[in-house]
């Protein structure tokens, strides 16, 4: 990369509905806020435009799609190049009648649109039935490339993969984003929330220390009640945060408010570190031949 360092801002928000411009437009505020600050790379979380729709399984709710190119990519491409920006937005592809993804789409300052990513791990939990509605991404593990570097964008559920992390990684990312969409069953305990909270930091520094990348990750937050009688809803537990190429958390969000975050990475560190920890030096790419299996009988 040409420049050392790189100003990286997040926007972290709560939904209240499925009204997608007046989100859109709250989204823009903030990114607006964030490019006046300097940020350069900035990201937005997971399916930001609509509420949580997953939690339960309902067809109607596949006209919240949007198409790619569409009048969601229009506005936000729109908004790159008006701020002199990358963006990494979020939304619910409609690819065609009856084929749906769950979709970052990259743009980058006058350029345009100039990437997407599919997600490829999907759920399919109580609460996220993100089955139902996602088609698994066919588009791989690659970097997309923008004037700041190359962004390996994965979404929320990808973010427990080592896998993913590393194909990333491989293929020259600069740093990682995970635009997210996570939270809490309030019938959950208190230990148990703060142990699943707990896991989903920790897996995802664990990306950053295995491949010396920084790793970006945005959450939404606030409460989203549920449709389906009987269920509580989720709590999304926000605490979205940047990290350095060693785990290192640089700045963090807090759990119930909305907030940007905005740091400057020193992007040389990422080649210091794999200096010092030379991991990829070390694989024993002849002995991983049964991790393309599904298990080991």
């Amino acid at each position: 990369m040409e420049k050392a360092t790189l100003k990286v801002g997040l926007v972290q928000q709560a939904v209240a509905d499925n009204d997608k411009h007046r989100n859109w437009q709250r989204s823009a505020e903030q990114v607006t806020r964030l490019a006046e600050q300097g940020a350069e790379l900035v990201m937005l979380q997971e399916l930001h435009g609509t509420l949580y729709f997953c939690q339960e399984e309902n067809t109607d709710c596949f006209d919240l799609a949007e198409t790619i190119p569409g009048e969601a990519t229009s506005f936000f491409e729109q908004l790159a190049r008006q701020l002199n920006i990358v963006l990494v937005t979020s939304l619910f592809e409609k690819r065609a009648a009856g084929l749906y993804h769950n979709t970052a789409v990259v743009f980058d300052r006058d350029k345009g649109m100039v990437g997407k990513y599919r997600k490829m791990h999907i759920p399919d939990d109580p609460g996220f039935y993100e089955k139902f509605f996602f088609t698994p991404g066919d588009l791989g593990f690659t970097p997309v490339e923008t004037s700041v570097g190359k962004l390996g964008v994965l979404v929320c559920w990808d973010q427990w993969y080592p896998e993913a992390a590393r194909l990333m990684a491989m293929a020259g990312a600069d740093l990682l984003l995970y635009p997210t969409a996570i939270g809490w069953d309030n019938r959950d305990s208190a230990d148990e929330k703060t142990r699943q909270h707990g896991a989903w930091e920790t897996i995802q520094r664990s990306h950053a220390v295995a491949n010396g990348v920084p790793v970006v990750v945005a959450n939404r937050t606030g409460f989203e009640a549920s449709p389906v009688e009987g269920d509580p809803g989720i709590q999304f537990w926000g605490q979205s945060f940047i990290a350095g190429p060693q785990g290192e958390v640089l700045a963090k969000a807090s759990t119930e408010n909305e907030e940007n975050l905005l740091v400057e990475l020193d992007m040389g560190r990422g080649e210091d570190v794999k200096r010092i920890w030379p991991f990829f030096r070390d694989r024993r790419i002849d002995a991983y031949g049964d991790l393309t299996k599904r298990w080991r009988d």
